[in-house]
């Protein structure tokens, strides 16, 4: 059955909680590769609950909802987590109660043969007082649902790398335990942990989370431009355009013009490209 467009845009997706606790922040702060140093005070400040500090990507996760759940009419098994947009309105708290607030923001009809793309936003709101944490956009791209007779426009344009050398060149090795450990923070899915589940999908190992990858982008900026202080990364957009594979190591190229930081990631070891596009912003020190 095609899809309806006006119901897409009007569907009523229900709103998930969570209460979380310090162990949950260093967990997901391990599965992302802090602590592999333990004499490392930059990374010790995100695994030791005395004064523990918060990734900003840790509010990616936070009462987050597998689109298995999101019942709108999409074809879950040929869905594609192809972007992801935050703005970092306020420091994530390392314990309490959020809430997630997500809709269909809009859906662009590519045609039969190319697919759907669907753009939710979610907020991320402290149930403590009301307030935004952060506020997410994420592209979908729906393989199997193009051809509805959705109104014709661009989808949200990409950022521009500049064409000049990147400014600053960092590596991280990203654990093979990695996909273990994400799992901790919620998504369950089986491509990410057994190997006859990855090979039917097509890949000759399991993958890395795309959101734990976005957690590797993050760590890349806080680390090389931001001093590792996380209030001041205040937003990281990019495209995954490709899987990365635990125990790889990935390679970040970061241009800095004023408080905008372009970034591109790749998989060293094969050489491929698997965030681009990359966009953050940084406040001053």
């Amino acid at each position: 059955m095609p899809l309806d467009y006006e119901r897409l845009l009007s569907a009523k997706i229900p709103d998930r909680e969570q209460t979380y606790a310090e162990r949950d922040t260093i967990i997901y702060a391990l599965s992302v590769g802090m602590g592999v140093d333990p004499l490392d005070e930059r990374q010790l400040r995100f695994v030791y609950e005395k004064n523990l500090s918060v990734l900003p990507t840790f509010a990616s996760t936070l009462a987050w909802k597998r689109f298995a759940e999101i019942d709108i009419g999409l074809t879950y098994a040929k869905m594609v987590h192809g972007e992801q947009r935050m703005i970092m309105h306020r420091p994530v708290p390392s314990s309490g109660s959020v809430v997630s607030k997500m809709r269909v923001k809009d859906v662009v009809d590519r045609g039969a043969d190319k697919g759907a793309v669907v753009y939710f936003e979610r907020q991320l709101i402290d149930q403590a007082d009301q307030q935004p944490i952060s506020t997410q956009t994420l592209t979908i791209f729906a393989r199997a649902d193009g051809g509805f007779g959705g109104p014709e426009r661009p989808m949200l344009p990409n950022h521009p790398l500049p064409e000049r050398a990147p400014d600053i060149v960092q590596d991280i090795a990203v654990s093979p335990r990695a996909a273990l450990l994400y799992r901790l923070c919620g998504d369950v899915n089986a491509l990410h942990i057994d190997p006859a589940v990855a090979k039917k999908a097509g890949f000759e190992r399991p993958i890395l989370h795309g959101l734990a990858t976005y957690g590797y982008c993050g760590r890349l900026v806080l680390d090389s431009v931001c001093g590792g202080d996380p209030s001041r990364l205040t937003a990281l957009d990019g495209r995954f355009s490709a899987p990365v594979f635990p125990g790889e190591t990935i390679r970040g190229e970061m241009w800095i013009d004023g408080d905008v930081v372009s970034l591109r990631v790749k998989a060293l070891e094969r050489d491929t490209i698997v965030f681009n596009n990359g966009r953050a912003v940084v406040r001053a020190a």
